[in-house]
């Protein structure tokens, strides 16, 4: 998994701890000004900013009007950072999502004239609705940060973050998702459904008009944040135990297919993000079991027609893989 090459703040500070305190910092005015406006709980909200921190992306499972667009939105707005939306429909073509070229009379040449995936947050709704083809247009986009277009390459900005919501394989006119698509997904979940409380609070913000967020970070801001997580210690005992978890799912008797090494570059990476969001600049075990749940049970195949779900099953295998100490 290669990420992209970050433009070097010259804010960022050599000593660690200093660098840690202003993630901390930045971390909290994002967590504050995205609850004043979405109603979620802090769990998911995290996982959301990690995906962000971690130059990852996030896939959402869940039933129509939970606030997945809300969310996405509001997250671009507290970084003063481009939003974009795409419907994805079965007729939906590929240059509806990186672009076209559209011929300038004046100057006799073609120009192109960037899609919505130009943006520093993209919501791709419904993103198993659309063809083979199209899906393969986005997913160059989240596997090299550009996109092709009339033999030349583009560059998407920094930082670039897709959030994809997808339909369950029961509904009409759904493509499955291929395996390499999924895979780019750092993390799956769900929003779920409201408790109570927080229901009768989205009653209350709704009934009054919602604000409309206000930037409280920039791009450059997340963009150190990103530098940061990178330079999160991971001591050789917590990286072989991630290794171990890997391995342990691919030997898995009831998975057909299990964790690539991308995977594993990615769970370290988002361990590298938990770690960072829990106020320390070193990776433990703990940060392991805390996303593995959100970053691997998307990345295996379970064999034949057993019902049992994959999270159940991966964390079946964190329970039986020795923890270091």
């Amino acid at each position: 998994m290669a990420f992209p090459k970050l433009v070097q703040s010259d804010d960022i500070d050599d000593n660690p701890q200093m660098a840690q305190d202003r993630f901390q910092e930045l971390l909290g005015s994002l967590e504050g000004n995205i609850s004043e406006i979405v109603v979620l709980s802090q769990e998911r909200l995290r996982f959301m900013l990690l995906a962000l921190v971690c130059l990852g992306y996030i896939l959402l499972e869940d039933t129509p009007g939970v606030g997945k667009t809300l969310l996405a939105k509001t997250l671009a707005q507290s970084i003063d950072g481009d939003f974009a939306r795409v419907q994805r429909t079965p007729d939906l073509l590929p240059s509806d999502i990186t672009g076209t070229s559209v011929f300038n009379m004046q100057d006799s040449k073609f120009e192109f004239k960037p899609g919505p995936v130009f943006a520093n947050v993209l919501l791709a709704d419904e993103v198993n609705r659309t063809g083979p083809r199209t899906q393969s247009a986005l997913l160059e986009a989240m596997a090299e940060y550009q996109v092709s277009a009339d033999g030349r390459m583009y560059k998407l900005p920094v930082p670039f973050m897709v959030m994809a919501t997808q339909n369950s394989t029961e509904s009409h006119g759904v493509f499955p998702l291929p395996d390499s698509q999924r895979d780019r997904f750092l993390v799956r979940m769900s929003l779920g459904l409201p408790t109570l409380e927080q229901e009768v609070e989205i009653l209350a913000r709704t009934g009054r008009g919602l604000p409309t967020p206000r930037p409280v970070v920039s791009t450059v801001d997340v963009i150190e944040m990103q530098e940061h997580v990178a330079t999160v210690d991971i001591a050789d005992p917590v990286r072989q135990y991630m290794v171990r978890l890997a391995r342990a799912t691919r030997e898995y008797t009831y998975f057909s297919r299990g964790v690539s090494p991308r995977g594993s570059v990615l769970l370290q990476r988002a361990c590298q993000g938990w770690a960072a969001m829990d106020g320390r600049t070193y990776v433990v075990p703990e940060d392991v079991k805390a996303v593995a749940p959100m970053v691997l049970p998307h990345r295996v195949t379970i064999r034949g027609a057993n019902q049992t779900d994959a999270a159940e099953m991966v964390q079946e295998i964190l329970d039986s893989v020795e923890v270091p100490l």
